[in-house]
């Protein structure tokens, strides 16, 4: 389970980026959050994989605080950023087999493990090529496979389907609901309405470093009085948007 209790985070002294958000995330339950660029979704999202500090407010993962428990979460957690590189002279197969040797996975799990991964994001067929030569989705599954390598309880995947294909989003968007059955906890950010709309158990409106309102899809609806989701999502950021 994720916890974040009253977060704010400044990188600058009377500007802050986010701004008082509290929210939890169960196992078994995928939470989106869904906001503009520049909305603060990256930093809080770098905030509960440990890669920054809150300025205050807590982040608990399972219970555990990173200030105490740094190495196990980073166990219990996985964590995909569009701005992950991976090595473009390497293979998927090489750098599974690398990175299942940090995490010390028995060599017969992890080879279990890949072609399990690796068959239902249909990187099999590509595994020895040249992560320079694979397709832009195909280095996204990569990317996804490798941070799952470790059965991680707690996802966190920023914007997992950015500039994906349809086939290959479906592929991806398929897959994380299969982590949610298995009763993993899993966030995500996104822009994407269909996203959100079609993964997410909750989701929270990020507007401004802050969050204008949260719950199901058809409760967000409600509360904006609109026709559909998108209508709803641009009432609430007409609302709470601050010049």
């Amino acid at each position: 389970m994720i916890s974040v209790n009253d977060v704010h985070k400044s990188y600058t002294a009377g500007k802050e980026i986010i701004r008082g958000v509290s929210f939890e995330v169960k196992d078994g339950m995928i939470f989106g959050l869904l906001g503009p660029n520049g909305a603060g979704k990256t930093t809080l999202m770098q905030m509960i994989s440990t890669l920054l500090a809150p300025t205050s407010g807590s982040i608990t993962i399972d219970g555990l605080n990173a200030k105490d428990n740094l190495l196990e979460i980073h166990r219990r957690i996985g964590y995909l950023t569009t701005e992950v590189r991976l090595d473009p002279m390497s293979t998927p197969d090489k750098l599974w087999d690398f990175f299942a040797s940090l995490y010390d996975i028995p060599k017969k799990d992890a080879v279990k493990r890949k072609e399990d991964i690796f068959g239902k994001l249909g990187i099999m067929p590509f595994k020895n090529k040249r992560i320079q030569e694979l397709s832009t989705g195909m280095k996204q599954k990569a990317s996804i496979a490798i941070s799952l390598i470790h059965n991680p309880q707690v996802i966190v995947f920023d914007e997992p389907t950015n500039g994906l294909d349809i086939l290959t989003s479906k592929q991806v968007t398929d897959y994380l609901i299969e982590l949610k059955n298995e009763g993993h906890s899993i966030i995500l950010s996104t822009h994407i309405f269909s996203v959100a709309e079609s993964l997410c158990d909750e989701i929270a409106i990020l507007i401004d470093g802050k969050i204008a309102a949260q719950g199901d899809v058809k409760y967000l609806t409600e509360l904006a009085e609109a026709k559909n989701f998108e209508e709803a999502f641009f009432n609430l950021y007409v609302k709470h948007h601050v010049e």
